[in-house]
This record gives structure tokens, C-alpha cells and sequence, in this order.
């Protein structure tokens, strides 16, 4: 059975250790990670035209961007997904039995308002201008207001509503909450030459001979990143290699993988990791239902 361990973690950021697996399996996860992990995101915004005269002058909904376009960068927000608390659109109680273009309850959908006005030195609409239709804590996360939406001007305004639903990654990007997702095998040092080693230890870099115990092993993974960039110091290219011929290598350990991701803010990398690990699990287990039925 598959293990894992993390290395490392944050909100927006993880590394994971797995063991007892294999690249194939490793990959699936990646691969669910970037196509079945379920978010919500904006997938349609209603933008509205008017002419206003207020203060004496007149605001237009004429701003420098193009509707396309800020709904583009709407479509990217990082939108606070509770997948307790929402529904997909089509198995949501309430939508699931109407045509598409009548779905949409707050079983399954958020809505954010905004409307902003320019100024003469320049206003930046942002993430933070959006107004969210129900609870305060699922608004645009603060470290997130401030993502640039459009610029707007003395006399230009903008003003919409936008709808977010529950999607995947395989049906548009923006319903993908992963980026920066990769997965390596995990290494370990090992000196083969204690005496031309030295040759290494003498550059005086960030990895000594002490960092290795007593069978001339180095486990540590974050020392065995740093060994593997000292090595380029004494590799193929350089002066010393002739002479240092593999002295500290580098080797896989079979069935070990170090995956790592961060995401978009909408949900965090361990609640992602879950999620994915929750999609290859009912998928495979209708893989094997299916198999039951045949056989």
C-alpha cells in the first residue's frame, strides 16, 4: 500500500514523500491533481451598459479593456471553494432536473457583484472591488484583493454580476486549482571514494563530509538537493572531473517519489491532494466494478 509523508506544507504550497509506488501511479495523481480536482471558478459574468450623470459629470461603461478580456481574468480568481457546501450544477437538489440555462441556487452557485468608478490619476479595479452575494468568509481572501481586474479613468466605471459554479480542470483551466505541479524520484548521497572526495569538501560548498553517517550515506532530502547542485561543481565540464570519476553519486531509491504543487488560493494543497486522491479512487473503483461485472 502506497505511504505518504510530508515534507513540507503551507496554505498555498505542499511536498509530499510517497513510497511503495511506482512513476505510473505517481503520475495519476499529478495527472488528477490538474483535470478531476473539483473547484469553484467564475464561468460567466454579465457586464452592464449604462450612462450615468453623477456630480455633474458623466460615467460610461467605456473602460480600456474589452469585456473578453476582464472576464478572462475573472475566470482566474482564486474563488473560495467549500466542497461541503456546494454542489456540482447538474447533481445539485435543487438544478439538477432543469435545462442549463435555468440552474443556478446557492446550493451551487456564488455570486459577486461590483461597481467601481474611475479617477483622474487612474483607478485599479481589483479582486478586492468584488462584492460576494452571502457569507463574509467567502469572499476574495485578503492576501488576493489586490489582483489587478482593468484601470479605469475620469468618467469610466465598470459594473457586472459574475456567477461561479463547480467545475474540473479537464473541462477549462480556470477549474484547475494546481500549477507548479511536479514529481521526481527520491535520491540519496553516496561516497564511493572517500579520498577523492575530498576534492568536493575542498570547494568549501554547503555539503561536507559530516553530513554523511557512518556508512557514507546522505538521507536528509533537503541536503540531497543541495548536494546535487554542489556536484555540478565536479561534473561533466569541469576540470575536476577527470580526476573526481564519481567519488559522490547520487542514486534513485526504487518505489520513492517526492511530489510537490502549490495552488491557485481557491482551497488548500492538502485539501487538493485529498480531493485527488478521492477522484483516482472512485474512478478506479468503478474500473474495477465494471471489471466485476464482465468477469
Amino acid at each position: 500500500m502506497v505511504k505518504t509523508k510530508i515534507i513540507e506544507e503551507s496554505d498555498e504550497k505542499i511536498r509530499i514523500l510517497l513510497t511503495d509506488t511506482d512513476r505510473a501511479f505517481v503520475n495519476s495523481i499529478r495527472r488528477s491533481l490538474i483535470s478531476d480536482t473539483p473547484k469553484m471558478a467564475i464561468d460567466t459574468v454579465r457586464f452592464e451598459m449604462a450612462t450615468i450623470e453623477m456630480d455633474d459629470e458623466v460615467w460610461e461603461t467605456n473602460g480600456p479593456l474589452p469585456d473578453e478580456m476582464i472576464a478572462q481574468r475573472l475566470a482566474m480568481l482564486p474563488i473560495p471553494t467549500r466542497h461541503d457546501e456546494f454542489y456540482f450544477q447538474d447533481s445539485c437538489p435543487n438544478c439538477s432536473e432543469l435545462v442549463v440555462e435555468d440552474r443556478g441556487c446557492p446550493l451551487c452557485t456564488m455570486l459577486f457583484t461590483c461597481k467601481t468608478f474611475g479617477t483622474e490619476e487612474g483607478r485599479m479595479v481589483t479582486a478586492g472591488d468584488m462584492n460576494f452575494l452571502g457569507e463574509d468568509d467567502l469572499s476574495i481572501p485578503e492576501k488576493y484583493r489586490s489582483i489587478p481586474i482593468t484601470k479605469l479613468f475620469r468618467g469610466q466605471m465598470i459594473e457586472f454580476y459574475a456567477t461561479a459554479v463547480m467545475g474540473r480542470g479537464r473541462d477549462h483551466a480556470k477549474w484547475s486549482p494546481v500549477c507548479g505541479i511536479t514529481f521526481t524520484p527520491r535520491y540519496v548521497g553516496v561516497i564511493n571514494i572517500k579520498t577523492r572526495s575530498k576534492m568536493l569538501w575542498n570547494l568549501n560548498l554547503s555539503i561536507t563530509a559530516k553530513d554523511f553517517d557512518s556508512n557514507g550515506r546522505l538521507e536528509d532530502l533537503d541536503k540531497v538537493a543541495q548536494l546535487i547542485e554542489d556536484l555540478h561543481h565536479v561534473g561533466a565540464g569541469t576540470e575536476e572531473s577527470r580526476e573526481f570519476k564519481d567519488a559522490v553519486v547520487v542514486e534513485e531509491v526504487p518505489g520513492e517519489f517526492i511530489l510537490s504543487f502549490e495552488t491557485d488560493g481557491s482551497i488548500t494543497a492538502r485539501v487538493a491532494f485529498e480531493k485527488a486522491i478521492e477522484e483516482l479512487s472512485g474512478r478506479f473503483g468503478k474500473i474495477e466494478e465494471d471489471l466485476a461485472a464482465v468477469l
